[in-house]
């Protein structure tokens, strides 16, 4: 009944304000390109800045690898993890610094002590899911991990697996808000889940005027705005907090410069800038956010 409602509020939202979308995109925010990076990667995912915000870390899925990027000239600066992990997929930093890497073609999260261009493995996570393609660390210090292979995200607390939901299609990212809530890019139903830290369902926003197509990565600016890499629309649609579609960047086809995206999958911002993976054009780029 709950989610019955949800999807009844949310079709009424997209009815009635599609045109007021029109004009919220043309006056409040801008997303101007400014540069892409010239090393092609193979597949990039997600990706992750440093605290520091000097090193950019590339989930480089098809080269198996961690790709080390600059965040101002997107040159590549070095790699780590070859032979070591298989299509990785997220990359994210937990409280101690460490890198967690949704190490997918071995089912776990492999966990790396990095500094600058190099990573040492010194761990891992797993059990109770499979093909992992998100994972996100907590201020309640739990680790919340996507299995796209077993539709589940299961949350873990000292490498112990202390609660699951099930219920998902190749659940892909997983980001925590402010509030503590947790989303996920539920890719194979088209859709944006937000549960509770607990893994209790809060609300869906699926279907019109959103139109998912294989949502993938996430990522909230200091607004609290989401941040959606839609792959399969081949653009990136901005959510607003009251959940309703703020922005979109992307011409829904394929195409390779500014303001068009080859199935886009990673996203990470930082004050007024935000980086995506082109990922089928190979490339990382860059867009300054005006408002």
């Amino acid at each position: 009944m709950m989610l019955n409602r949800v999807f009844s509020e949310l079709a009424v939202l997209g009815a009635g304000l599609a045109v007021v979308f029109t004009t919220a995109q043309a006056q409040a925010i801008t997303l101007t390109f400014e540069a892409h990076s010239t090393t092609e990667f193979s597949r990039p995912h997600d990706i992750t800045l440093s605290s520091d915000q000097r090193y950019l870390y590339v989930a480089d899925n098809n080269n198996d690898r961690i790709a080390v990027v600059d965040p101002s000239s997107l040159a590549l600066l070095g790699s780590f993890a070859e032979g070591e992990v298989s299509e990785p997929h997220d990359v994210v930093f937990d409280a101690a610094g460490r890198l967690l890497v949704a190490d997918t073609g071995n089912s776990r999260v492999a966990i790396y002590e990095v500094a600058g261009e190099k990573g040492r493995f010194v761990g891992e996570v797993s059990g109770g899911f499979s093909r992992p393609e998100g994972v996100a660390v907590h201020p309640n210090g739990r680790v919340y991990v996507t299995g796209a292979g077993s539709g589940n995200i299961v949350a873990f607390k000292n490498d112990q697996a202390i609660a699951s939901a099930e219920g998902l299609s190749s659940p892909h990212d997983v980001v925590v808000a402010a509030d503590g809530s947790i989303w996920i890019a539920d890719a194979g139903n088209d859709r944006l889940v937000q549960m509770s830290a607990e893994l209790e369902t809060l609300s869906i926003i699926k279907g019109k005027p959103f139109d998912f197509n294989g949502p993938r990565y996430l990522d909230f600016d200091s607004k609290g705005r989401l941040y959606v890499a839609d792959k399969y629309a081949h653009q990136i649609k901005i959510i607003s907090p009251n959940h309703e579609l703020f922005y979109t960047l992307g011409q829904d086809r394929a195409g390779k410069g500014p303001g068009l995206f080859d199935r886009p999958e990673g996203v990470v911002i930082h004050n007024d800038q935000v980086w995506f993976s082109d990922t089928y054009n190979n490339r990382i780029v860059r867009y300054r956010i005006d408002e």
